[in-house]
C-alpha cells in the first residue's frame, strides 16, 4: 500500500474512545486516510502509514470459548467480563476440563491448586483429553458477534490464552511443568504434547476463520518472572519453538498476523520468538524494549516503552518534542515499532496528537 500524502484535515477528531484507565481522558481518533485496521496491518507489513497509537486493534475473547470464561477474560459482542460482575459466573473448566478458580483480589482466575491433572509428561496421551472443538457453538457465536466485528474500524485480535508453557503449567502446576521441560526422561513427551497442542490451536484458528473471518491472533505464553526467564533459551528453542512455528506458519498461510504476548523479563528469549515466527511482541516494563528494538526490530516488531516523564509538570511543547523524538527513532519503514501498554503514563492527548501528526508528515509528506 502506498503511503497517502498527509492532509491537515486528518487532524479533525472523528470520534473519541473512553480510556481503559478510570479517570483518564478519552482517546481521540483522528480522520485517518485509511481505516485504523488497515493502518495497523500496514505497520505489521513494515510499511507504516502512521505511528501505531495502540488504538488500531480490538480484543476479541468470545465467551463460547471455555478458556475465556475459565480465565475471567471475556471481550465480545455480548459485553465485557474480567471478573464476576453482573452475577455472571467466571472460573470453571477450560477446554481440557482443568478447573480454574476466580480470585477477586487478582481480578482473574488461577488453576485450582493441589490436584494437577498430569504428574509425568510421559502419561499425557492417557491422561489429557483433547476437546472436540466441533462441539462448540461456532455458528451461534458468530451470529451473536457479527455486529461487534463488522461495525468497527479497528482490527479484532483473537486472544488465545494458555499457549504452550502456560498450558503445560495448567496440566502439571508450575513446579511439575518447569521440571518436565528439563528432565531428559520427560522432554520427548513434552515435545510431542507441544506439537499436539499446535495442531489443536490450528484447528481452532481454522474455525475462527471459517465462522468469523478473523485471522489475526495474540497468543499468550508467559516465559519469565520479573527477574529472568523460567527456562533457558536453549530449552525453549528445543521444546517450544517448533510447535509455535507450526502455529505461526498456519496463521501466515491465512494472510494473518501472529502477535505474541509473553510477560516477564524475557529479552534473552527474543531470538526464540523470531525463530518461532512471531510478527510482534510487546514486553513488560522490566525489559529493555528500546534496546530490544535496536537489536531485533528488523526481525520482530517490538512494543517500545517511550522515555518516561511526568505529564503533570511537562509543558505541552516538551511533550510534543518527546513525541517527535519517539517517531524519529522508532517509526521507520522496514523497522517500525508499536507503542507499549506499559508506556501509558506518557500517552497524553498532546503526545498522541503529535505522534500521529508528525509520523504522518514524516511518512507521507505534506
Amino acid at each position: 500500500m502506498a503511503v497517502p500524502k498527509f492532509d491537515p484535515k486528518e487532524m479533525t477528531v472523528a470520534r473519541e474512545v473512553p480510556s481503559f484507565f478510570p479517570g483518564a481522558p478519552a482517546t481521540k481518533i483522528y480522520s485517518t486516510p485509511v481505516p485504523l485496521k488497515d493502518g495497523y496491518i500496514a505497520a505489521m507489513k513494515r510499511q507504516p502509514i502512521w505511528q501505531p497509537l495502540g488504538i488500531e486493534t480490538g480484543i476479541f475473547c468470545p465467551r463460547f470459548y471455555p478458556d475465556n470464561i475459565a480465565r475471567a477474560q471475556v471481550f465480545d459482542g455480548e459485553g465485557f467480563i474480567m471478573n464476576d460482575q453482573g452475577g455472571i459466573p467466571v472460573g470453571g473448566k477450560d477446554i481440557f476440563g482443568v478447573e480454574w478458580v476466580f480470585v477477586p483480589s487478582a481480578g482473574g482466575s488461577m488453576v485450582k491448586p493441589g490436584n494437577p491433572l498430569l504428574h509425568d509428561a510421559n502419561d499425557w496421551k492417557k491422561v489429557v483429553k483433547f476437546p472436540d472443538i466441533n462441539e462448540w457453538d461456532w455458528e451461534g457465536a458468530a451470529r451473536k458477534n457479527e455486529a461487534y466485528i463488522q461495525n468497527q474500524d479497528t482490527l479484532p485480535m483473537i486472544w488465545l490464552v494458555n499457549g504452550f508453557f502456560e498450558r503445560l503449567i495448567s496440566f502439571m502446576d508450575f513446579e511439575g511443568a518447569a521440571l518436565a521441560m528439563i528432565d531428559e526422561e520427560q522432554q520427548d513427551a513434552v515435545k510431542e504434547l507441544m506439537l499436539a497442542l499446535a495442531d489443536l490451536y490450528n484447528g481452532i484458528i481454522d474455525n475462527f476463520w471459517k465462522y468469523f473471518h478473523l485471522n489475526c491472533y495474540t497468543i499468550h505464553d508467559d516465559w519469565g518472572s520479573q527477574m529472568a526467564p523460567f527456562f533457558s533459551p536453549a530449552v525453549g528453542r528445543e521444546i517450544i519453538v517448533p510447535a509455535m512455528r507450526r502455529v505461526t506458519d498456519h496463521i501466515h498461510s491465512l494472510g494473518g498476523i501472529a502477535d505474541f504476548h509473553s510477560c516477564g523479563h524475557v529479552d534473552a528469549c527474543i531470538p526464540n520468538m523470531i525463530e518461532a515466527g512471531w510478527d510482534s511482541w510487546g514486553g513488560m516494563a522490566m525489559n529493555d524494549t528500546q534496546g530490544d528494538y535496536e537489536k531485533y526490530g528488523d526481525k520482530i516488531i517490538i512494543g517500545v516503552i517511550p522515555d518516561q516523564w511526568d505529564p503533570a509538570v511537562t509543558p505541552e511543547e516538551k511533550q510534543r518534542e518527546e513525541a517527535r523524538k519517539f517517531v524519529d527513532k522508532f517509526c521507520k519503514p522496514g523497522k517500525p515499532a508499536t507503542i507499549n501498554f506499559y508506556g501509558a503514563q506518557v500517552l497524553t492527548p498532546v503526545f498522541r496528537e503529535e505522534l500521529y501528526r508528525y509520523s504522518r508528515i514524516k511518512l507521507g509528506g505534506e
